[in-house]
This record gives structure tokens, C-alpha cells and sequence, in this order.
């Protein structure tokens, strides 16, 4: 197992450094900018051309902002959930449901007062999009998740007040995006995932939600929800080849997940994301042996 004191150390630098965890952010885009670089010439990538569908008018500390909300069929839909479902969902703090999105790059434009601004495009699937334009909930939930996506993302800090574009479904061009052609594998859950340690009383440590995923062929990232955190502060982490074991202050979590993969345990990074409550980490994975 890789040393808990170092990774310990890391997480508290980390979670110094903000509520969005910019250290996590700055580690996770070293490890993998060259990927993403190649992301256009994968095979398992394909360009799409998103529909326009509604414009969306806030700010920024750089000025104007634009965020086009566009679908497209290529975009998986999220979990078929009924709003009453999805709003009991929300209401106790699951991060269960996801709404896959396709952030675009930002692009210079010019407003109808001839002034610069810049613009976003975000895609959902079409069917989705059509059964949000019924329902000022998820339009709402849609637009909240867009607009964290993209402060995230380009490191922004948008005005969360927003006025939708009357006769205007979108600022300047829509350009063309790449997206995966398939989702993201998930390794598995953490119901198949998690090894209780002998005699473990029921009222125990909580088992938290592990979410895995393969960025890239060589990097797995991990989300591990925490909402009873507000900090890094007491949590442990070890990182074996195979395995990932997690504790939490005052025993309020704990976790020990076998991972099938050979992951590189000494380049291994975590940081807690404050907004989220939730430990990310990302594991570069070690070459197979050929």
C-alpha cells in the first residue's frame, strides 16, 4: 500500500488551496493534457454537430457571458427517473444521477451592441431536452449543472442570475463537438466493490457511493461521496496496485475497495472538493507487461 502520511499530506495541501479544488484540478490536467490533446484522433471518439436549442445571457469577472444549450441524439440520456423520484433523490443528497453533458470550448463573439463576449455551447440528448422544455424543474436543475460544469472546467466564476434570450436560440455559431463514442466504462459499483473487514458491526463506519471510471486508457479517476464532510480533516487514504482504502474522521466512513487494474500507487493524487463533498482522486494506471 502506498504510504498514508504522504497522501494524507497531500489532501490537506490540497484542500488549502480552495473550495474547487484548484490543486486537484492543476495535478488531474498534468496527468492527463497529452490525452486529451489526442482525444480528436481516438477511435473511440466521434464529432457531432448539437442542435440549437435556448440562450441563456449572465456574467462574468471578464464580461458578458453566453451559454447555448443545444441536444443532439448522440448524447446518452440520463436515467429514465420521474421528477418526483429525482427531486427525492436531491433532497437526500444522492450523487447517484447524472446528466450527460457535452461542455464546449469557450468562442469569442460580438453582441448586438457590437461588444465582445464570450460564448458556450452545452449539449444534452434530444429526447431529454425535448421533455425538459416541459418541466421549468429540470430546465432549472439543467441549467444549475451546466453552469457548475463550465466554472469547473475553465476555472470561471459565472453570475448564478441568468436571463433566457427572447427569439435568440443561441450566441454566434454552434461549432462542431467531440464526444466519446461510448460512455465511459464503469469498473463497478461499490456494492461489488466493497470487502467489510471481519465482524464489523452494522451501525459501523458508513459505506460511502465509490463512482470509477476510465478517463483514459492509462488514468482511472474515482469519486467518492461524502456528504457529511465539510473537509479533508481526518479522512486516510491508501492506494495499493489493486486496492483503495478509505477512512473518515470519527469513523463516519470507511471504505476498502478492490480495484482489477495494476494502478501506479506512488503517482497517485486525492483532493476534497468542498462544493461537491467529495474525494477525487486520480490514479495513473502502470503499463501491462507484454
Amino acid at each position: 500500500m502506498a504510504n498514508p502520511k504522504l497522501l494524507g499530506l497531500e489532501l490537506s495541501e490540497a484542500e488549502t488551496m480552495g473550495a474547487d479544488s484548484a490543486r486537484f484540478e492543476e495535478l488531474l490536467l498534468q496527468a492527463s493534457k497529452e490525452l486529451q490533446q489526442a482525444q480528436t484522433t481516438r477511435p473511440e471518439s466521434t464529432q457531432i454537430q448539437p442542435q440549437p436549442g435556448f440562450c441563456l445571457k449572465t456574467n462574468s469577472s471578464e464580461g458578458k457571458v453566453f451559454i447555448n444549450i443545444c441536444h443532439s441524439l448522440s448524447i446518452p440520456p440520463p436515467a429514465d427517473v420521474t421528477e418526483e423520484e429525482l427531486l427525492q433523490m436531491l433532497e437526500e443528497d444522492q450523487a447517484g444521477f447524472r446528466i450527460p453533458m457535452s461542455l464546449g470550448e469557450p468562442h469569442a463573439e460580438l453582441d448586438a451592441r457590437g461588444q465582445g463576449c464570450t460564448a458556450y455551447d452545452v449539449a444534452v440528448n434530444s429526447d431529454f431536452y425535448r421533455r425538459m422544455q416541459n418541466s421549468d424543474f429540470l430546465r432549472e436543475l439543467v441549467i444549475t449543472i451546466a453552469r457548475e460544469g463550465l466554472e469547473d472546467k475553465y476555472n470561471l466564476q459565472l453570475n448564478p442570475e441568468w436571463r433566457m434570450m427572447k427569439n435568440r436560440p443561441f450566441m454566434g455559431s454552434i461549432s462542431q463537438q467531440n464526444i466519446r463514442s461510448q460512455q465511459r466504462p464503469r469498473i463497478q459499483e461499490l456494492g461489488d466493490l466493497y470487502t467489510p473487514a471481519p465482524g464489523r458491526a452494522e451501525s459501523g463506519p458508513e459505506k460511502p457511493h465509490l463512482n470509477l471510471w476510465l478517463e483514459a486508457p492509462d488514468l482511472l479517476l474515482a469519486e467518492i461521496d461524502l456528504p457529511k464532510l465539510d473537509g479533508a480533516l481526518g479522512l486516510s487514504l491508501e492506494i495499493g496496485e489493486n486496492r483503495l482504502v478509505m477512512g473518515g474522521p470519527q469513523q463516519l466512513y470507511h471504505l476498502d475497495a478492490y480495484i482489477p487494474l495494476q494502478i501506479n500507487s506512488d503517482e497517485s493524487k486525492a483532493a476534497f472538493h468542498r462544493k461537491r463533498k467529495q474525494l477525487m482522486v486520480a490514479m495513473p494506471l502502470l503499463p501491462v507487461p507484454s
